[in-house]
């Protein structure tokens, strides 16, 4: 979700709006990390880890797999840093469960490119044609907007006012149960824009993979939910990936998640308060960000993904065929991101940020490499970068 609440640090960009990149290769040092080692062939995994816990994290834990991406066919690395809870003794999970925010876009668009490659849609069809009347008022008219356009961001469709547990401690408790239907968060989100005239650029909006996720389901008959488990979840074998609209709880392991808001009660001078935001409906993510799996799930999902085991050749084309995402200092396709190595060449991948959980996901373009690091607080730019910085390193070492 691109919805944004203020903290010491600056805007907190939540549920995966992609950050700049092409800058992001710097890494923040600063106070000593509780950090949890695993075997591995050198603790240089482990080092970039404790450096992205310095720079405000709670909690961090990072996967890495190459050769197979499974952890089995190949080499497999993790590492894990801080705790589970703010304040308290338990370690990071290994292997916890966490809401990908979203990197649950490339899910979507995975399933979309399936469903073309049947035959069963295109992506040269409107909105209007599959959603009629759905993208209509205030200038708008779903004719002129394509499925190619909803996964590359290149509709024009905005973002509505981010919901209130999304952007203060008070909403939070007050609404962190609450029920979005899609079609609700598409209407709020025309009535406050207006279509750009001209062509529309490239602007990342949540809204539109909530209509690509109300698309599966008129296609298919069956929720997108359900197309995401049949077609992605249960054929790759993630057994710790899961998705409902609007389940507000995390089973299994996991760490809390942490938000910082501005509420201006916390009493220290700086108007922030750290809540624990790890129940939340993620009701007004559905196709955008209501994901939750692990790191080394993520893993297995994107090297099958780019290693061509999930989409025909055609298909997989279309999704990294991308166009210039100026914002980023990237390129974006069709639910993934294009990104540069400072090492040569480029990955692919997404970022996620879902209320307190931070996901970057990045994959070598042959799928062999891959790379997941998620934290249960953002600590800001130095955050971004050090976690930037991990997934670069790592994928830059596939042809070490």
């Amino acid at each position: 979700m691109l919805v944004a609440s203020r903290n010491r640090r600056g805007p907190v960009r939540l549920a995966g709006l992609v950050a700049v990149v092409g800058s992001l290769l710097a890494v923040s040092t600063g106070a000593a990390a509780t950090a949890t080692a695993e075997p591995g062939p050198d603790d240089s995994l482990q080092r970039e880890v404790e450096a992205i816990h310095r720079t405000g994290a709670i909690g961090v834990a990072a996967d890495v797999t190459s050769a197979g991406g499974d952890g089995t066919a190949g080499g497999h690395a993790t590492a894990r840093a801080g705790t589970a809870d703010a304040g308290g003794p338990r370690a990071m999970p290994r292997n916890g469960r966490f809401r990908i925010g979203s990197t649950t876009k490339t899910f979507t668009a995975a399933v979309v490119l399936r469903l073309v490659g049947e035959g069963r849609l295109s992506l040269d069809d409107t909105v209007e044609r599959w959603l009629p009347g759905v993208v209509r008022g205030n200038g708008w008219d779903g004719e002129r907007i394509t499925v190619r356009q909803l996964l590359r961001h290149t509709s024009g469709i905005t973002d509505p006012a981010p919901p209130p547990a999304l952007t203060s401690a008070e909403g939070y408790r007050a609404e962190r149960f609450r029920t979005y239907r899609p079609r609700q968060m598409v209407e709020m989100a025309l009535r406050e824009s207006r279509p750009a005239p001209g062509v529309p650029g490239w602007a990342y909006s949540n809204t539109n993979y909530v209509l690509a996720a109300m698309i599966v389901e008129k296609v298919t008959g069956h929720s997108w939910e359900h197309e995401v488990e049949r077609r992605i979840i249960r054929p790759l074998g993630l057994r710790d990936t899961g998705v409902s609209r609007t389940y507000p709880f995390i089973a299994g392991q996991h760490a809390a998640a942490y938000a910082t808001f501005d509420d201006g009660r916390s009493g220290d001078g700086t108007g922030t308060v750290d809540t624990d935001v790890t129940v939340l409906n993620p009701s007004m993510a559905v196709g955008s960000g209501s994901v939750v799996s692990t790191a080394h799930d993520l893993n297995r999902f994107y090297a099958a993904l780019l290693g061509g085991r999930l989409l025909e050749p055609a298909q997989l084309d279309e999704m990294k065929s991308t166009v210039d995402a100026p914002a980023l200092n990237a390129e974006y396709g069709l639910g993934i991101a294009e990104i540069q190595l400072s090492c040569g060449g480029s990955y692919f991948g997404h970022r996620g940020e879902l209320l307190g959980y931070v996901t970057w996901a990045g994959t070598t373009p042959d799928g062999d490499r891959t790379a997941v690091v998620y934290v249960t607080r953002n600590g800001g730019q130095d955050t971004e970068k050090a976690m930037t910085a991990l997934v670069d390193r790592e994928l830059c070492r596939s042809g070490s």
